[in-house]
């Protein structure tokens, strides 16, 4: 993961200080994370989160809201409402920026926070709460007996977590008109609710008040064992990884992806992540292409010719496969492994007519297995018809290949 400081102006136009982790490789979509209420993006769990989301490709951007952290601005000034704009502002940032954030993370009062701006957010496809209240005003529960001051003076230092905070009456009258109920029915996108049951934070009673309110399609997974603040890195481990595999069904690939040169054709393009990583486009299908560390890459992908093998097994099976159905013959599973190899093409006994290229050639070794056996006269029937494979006939095959440098 690679970690880039970033800055934009929050809703009283300070600086608001964010992180921006990518992923190494691809980058499948953007997560844009609201922390909990009197924390900061440097939580420890939302540093794992974000960093485990990286390797499923999912890039983050985490900020601190308004006079928390590193960012500018009184905090006694904000309230719920000031943080969804704050919240707003971070999702114009990426659009301009970089790209509109596909999926919307909320932790606590940032998950409500989440919840409430999602519908403002066009580029969002997906919505993620974890330990998050179904009411805005359960947060004033943190103020005990301080309430009656903050509303008799118009504000009052409370003590959150051991640190001291000046809370205004503005924030006590917001936090109590916020109806987040509503705005979680009008949501209309899949929403994931991730509640620890042991939570004495934000009780377990919340997720179910939320999962009521939502609109299908809305999942919950339980955080058996986590606390609060999911201050054990497993916990924050198995959250992301949770959160990954469900968006999956529902963002759609980033598409900061140059379009293909023609229909058809595979795009191919260099990621600038080390010596010779290549990020390819396959028709929809994203991979990676790189060469093993000795040769001075990242190993990450498959080599070109390790792509050239997978190409002639692939096929190769394909061939068997169709063959046997045409034929009824009932074959279990089969696979074929491939080795590539340069050799001298004096000591190839099946190299004779073949192309040579400084004294050496291109030599493919195919080991063909079906599962539980095989007679040998089928044995014999499937090596013949190995070499009907069309990648196998082109590898064989005298190719042209006809480059051209397009303008930019």
């Amino acid at each position: 993961m690679k970690t880039e400081k970033v800055e934009f102006a929050g809703h009283a136009g300070g600086r608001i200080a964010a992180r921006l982790d990518l992923p190494d490789a691809e980058v499948r979509a953007i997560a844009l994370f609201a922390h909990c209420f009197t924390c900061s993006k440097d939580l420890l769990a939302v540093r794992r989160i974000a960093a485990a989301l990286a390797r499923y490709g999912i890039g983050v951007l985490r900020f601190d809201f308004t006079g928390l952290g590193a960012s500018e601005g009184e905090f006694a000034s904000t309230n719920f409402s000031s943080n969804i704009e704050d919240l707003k502002l971070a999702a114009e940032y990426l659009r301009q920026a970089y790209m509109g954030p596909r999926l919307l993370i909320g932790h606590s009062l940032g998950g409500a926070a989440a919840l409430a701006a999602a519908g403002d957010i066009a580029s969002v496809q997906a919505v993620v709460t974890i330990g998050a209240p179904a009411d805005v005003e359960h947060v004033l529960h943190n103020f005990g007996s301080d309430i009656a001051a903050i509303e008799k003076t118009g504000s009052a230092q409370v003590s959150l977590h051991g640190r001291a905070f000046t809370i205004e009456r503005q924030f006590i009258e917001d936090a109590r008109a916020a109806n987040l109920s509503r705005r979680i029915t009008a949501l209309r996108k899949p929403l994931l609710i991730l509640h620890a049951p042991l939570d004495e934070t934000v009780g377990i009673e919340n997720a179910a008040e939320i999962f009521s309110a939502a609109r299908h399609p809305k999942s919950f997974v339980s955080l058996d064992g986590a606390d609060h603040l999911l201050t054990r890195a497993q916990d924050a481990e198995f959250a992301a990884s949770v959160i990954s595999g469900w968006a999956a069904r529902y963002i759609n690939p980033a598409d900061i992806e140059p379009p293909a040169l023609q229909t058809g054709a595979i795009l191919v393009t260099e990621t600038r992540e080390g010596k010779f990583q290549q990020k390819i486009d396959a028709h929809g299908h994203r991979l990676l292409a790189d060469e093993p560390q000795s040769y001075g890459g990242t190993n990450t992908g498959p080599t070109p010719y390790d792509f050239l093998a997978i190409g002639l097994g692939a096929c190769t099976s394909m061939t068997l496969r169709l063959y046997a159905e045409k034929k009824g013959l009932d074959l279990d599973q089969i696979s074929v492994e491939v080795d590539h190899q340069k050799v001298h093409a004096t000591d190839c006994a099946e190299c004779v007519d073949k192309p040579v290229q400084d004294g050496r050639i291109d030599r493919f070794d195919r080991r063909i297995r079906v599962k539980g056996g095989i007679s040998e006269d089928i044995a014999q029937d499937l090596l013949r018809i190995a070499d009907r494979c069309p990648v196998h006939r082109t590898l064989e095959a005298t190719s042209v290949i006809v480059t051209h440098v397009l303008p930019t």
